[in-house]
């Protein structure tokens, strides 16, 4: 019996993941169009490795398809950093992102997709934690509250909205 591929085929075709990894661009130069955007972010991915630094917190704004998630991914690739990525309506609860936060390294990203979309609570969870690099840990509940306070490496911020 002779199989054949269709276009529909869920399966991954053999020849088709390169294809795929070679339409995303791997480097900020190889990304179209938004030259001062580019230009911009070269500045301060240069300053951010020549100081030995993070780079500061950003947010993309702007509707979507414009690569802002890209974008992200290729800051993480010129610092040579990891990148989690998550989205705004994913994070309920502080503790959504405790793990996440406390397993980041110096200067790893944090990318946060419709940030705009953040609970208040989640925003002032992310607050110290972008500031003076500590989270606050609730271990109980109620007047008898207790937290601990918990130091995290110094990473970046990346949000994304529309």
């Amino acid at each position: 019996m002779v199989s054949r591929a269709e276009i529909t085929t869920p399966e991954i075709l053999s020849d088709e993941s390169v294809v795929e990894l070679s339409l995303r661009p791997q480097r900020l130069e190889e990304f179209i169009g938004q030259q001062k955007v580019k230009d911009n972010l070269r500045l301060a991915i240069d300053a951010a490795l020549a100081r030995n630094e993070p780079l500061d917190h950003a947010i993309f704004y702007g509707p979507p398809g414009l690569g802002k998630t890209t974008l992200a991914e290729l800051i993480a690739r010129e610092l040579r950093v990891n990148i989690r990525t998550t989205s705004g309506p994913a994070l309920e609860k502080p503790g959504d992102l405790v793990g996440t936060l406390t397993n980041l390294r110096e200067g790893d990203i944090l990318f946060i997709d419709e940030i705009h979309r953040l609970r208040p609570v989640i925003e002032e969870f992310l607050y110290p934690a972008m500031e003076d690099y500590k989270i606050e840990i609730r271990l109980s509940e109620g007047p008898k509250a207790q937290t601990i306070t918990m130091a995290i490496e110094r990473f970046t911020l990346i949000g994304a909205t529309t």
